[in-house]
């Protein structure tokens, strides 16, 4: 997935709304984004295999490091443990750890039978939603809308900043995605792995969009009847 996995990170702010859109796209991205790292490390692979599945034609064949249940457990707890130790929240470090486990929820739903247990071994998972072209679009773009729905419903925009800027950063989110699954194969592995550490600048820009939108008052007070009373 791709979209869905900001969809999470919008979604959350409903659940945890002093927490900045950067931490949620973080948390929701964890996963991908330190993947381009390990593999520009050699230490995860991945091959162009045009076919692999209707929607991409990547062959993740070895990614146990981020992408193994062990793998998402562990990114889950880290990122949730380092929220805590800096903010002192425990609910907020709690979903924060719950938006990055999803990462790996949506991609068991998605990918083939390419997603380990453990750091190695023989058993894999995957329900294959990607071998469905109109199954994919419609998951989604369903998840992205709801995403998008709840995040506005609980924010509202400071100044302009806050509404373009967070407009743009939806608008090139879906064209980025229509992109990559209407081009071509990319050229190469390498090529993959210095484009996805790209993903950093959406992180930085929710962080920047957020700082220019404020809770809504009824979306606080909601919160607080649910949580605190």
């Amino acid at each position: 997935m791709f979209l869905g996995h900001y969809a999470v990170g919008l979604a959350a702010k409903k659940a945890v709304p002093k927490v900045s859109l950067g931490t949620l796209f973080l948390a929701g991205q964890l996963i991908d984004l330190l993947w381009p790292v390990f593999l520009l490390l050699g230490l995860e692979h991945v091959r162009i295999d045009p076919g692999n599945t209707a929607v991409t034609p990547l062959d993740f064949y070895d990614y146990p490091i981020t992408h193994s249940l062990v793998g998402a457990v562990l990114w889950s707890c880290g990122l949730g443990l380092a929220y805590f130790l800096l903010m002192k929240q425990k609910r907020a470090a709690a979903v924060v750890g719950l938006v990055v486990f999803s990462h790996w929820i949506l991609d068991l739903i998605t990918h083939r039978p390419d997603l380990s247990v453990g750091l190695g071994g023989s058993t894999y998972f995957g329900l294959g939603l990607w071998n469905s072209v109109g199954g994919t679009l419609l998951a989604e773009f369903g998840l992205f809308a709801a995403g998008i729905i709840l995040y506005t419903r609980t924010t509202v925009a400071k100044d302009r900043i806050g509404s373009i800027g967070f407009w743009s950063l939806i608008g090139i989110l879906a064209l980025i995605y229509v992109g990559n699954i209407t081009g071509p194969p990319p050229p190469s592995a390498s090529i993959i792995a210095v484009a996805g550490n790209a993903s950093w600048l959406f992180v930085l820009w929710a962080y920047w969009v957020d700082r220019h939108r404020e809770v809504k008052p009824s979306a606080s007070q909601t919160y607080s009847e649910i949580f605190v009373a």
